[in-house]
């Protein structure tokens, strides 16, 4: 795509060495051959407390578990959310430093779990972050749409909470492996594979309720949260000037946003476009390193996610 005729140049990197000590950026640039593991097996444990949690709920009565269960797609939709921001580590090659383990992780116990493809997301991603916001970047059409008005926004939030967003994709998803093609057949294979081992465990520990709780959120929170955090990520942002500081946003997260929109510090946005080798563990000290260097009021920082969304309507 062009603009005025022009191939839009790629938008430029920053350059660490200019940015922190030798020792800071070796600290935060160092990927650890456990933490990527850790976080993994992090989000699957509280995959499985907030799934059996919100069956045990159901069985001791149904009132409970009707009340319970807006708290457990929330925590399911997180993780799910959390997956996803590990699988596209794994894209980056920061989930270990083995690339073949790497690569698994990333595939796996991440991808495979929410139906992505990290050979496919990473081609995809990466010219991202080489147009970010210009017109080549494929995800523009996620930031582009906004400000936005408020009911479209709220026609958004619905169609997410209410699992048509779910079915679009998954439908266009299914039908392109049915028609033979052959990386989305691999794809929707291994979701499917996936889907069927949490499914035996649910049946195996507590019946059919667990996967229920899972699947239910995979087709409604996550579908919102994920939606929200784009948003975050890249709207009504001054990106697509020649400073990197301005290629994206950080959010400051609380508790319950780091449950749900934040999980695995994806709202440490700006300093994942600045300095896209550094894993998603060191992206907090990332941010601190930035304000100690007087980097912050280049930057675009938000003090929560509603005052993202209050930005994100006319």
């Amino acid at each position: 795509m062009h603009e005025y005729g022009r191939i839009m140049p790629a938008v430029k990197a920053a350059n660490p060495r200019a940015v922190f000590a030798a020792d800071d950026w070796r600290a935060i640039a160092t990927l650890s051959r456990w933490r990527g593991i850790w976080l993994v097996l992090h989000a699957w444990m509280v995959v499985a407390l907030a799934a059996f949690g919100g069956a045990a709920a159901w069985d001791y009565h149904w009132l409970t578990g009707l009340l319970a269960t807006p708290l457990v797609l929330a925590i399911l939709g997180g993780r799910q959310l959390g997956l996803s921001i590990l699988m596209h580590d794994g894209a980056h090659g920061l989930l270990h430093p083995n690339r073949k383990t790497n690569n698994w992780l990333g595939q796996w116990p991440t991808g495979a779990a929410t139906g992505s493809d990290l050979f496919a997301y990473r081609a995809y991603h990466l010219t991202h972050h080489k147009f970010t916001q210009q017109p080549e970047d494929p995800d523009l059409s996620l930031s582009a749409p906004f400000p936005t008005s408020r009911d479209s926004l709220r026609r958004k939030f619905i169609r997410d909470l209410t699992g048509q967003t779910f079915y679009k994709q998954r439908r266009a998803q299914f039908a392109l492996a049915l028609r033979g093609a052959s990386n989305t057949a691999h794809t929707v294979g291994r979701f499917l594979v996936l889907q069927a081992i949490l499914l035996t465990i649910s049946l195996l520990v507590w019946g059919w309720v667990p996967f229920v709780l899972w699947l239910a959120a995979l087709a409604t929170s996550f579908q919102l949260f994920l939606r929200i955090r784009n948003i975050a990520e890249h709207a009504c942002t001054p990106t697509g000037s020649g400073d990197p500081f301005t290629h994206a946003r950080t959010t400051y997260a609380g508790l319950i946003a780091r449950f749900t929109v934040a999980p695995y510090w994806v709202n440490y946005h700006s300093e994942h476009h600045l300095f896209m080798g550094v894993p998603c563990y060191h992206l907090a000290a990332t941010h601190r390193l930035l304000g100690t260097g007087g980097y912050h009021p280049k930057m675009t920082l938000s003090p929560n996610y509603r005052d993202v969304l209050t930005q994100a309507v006319n």
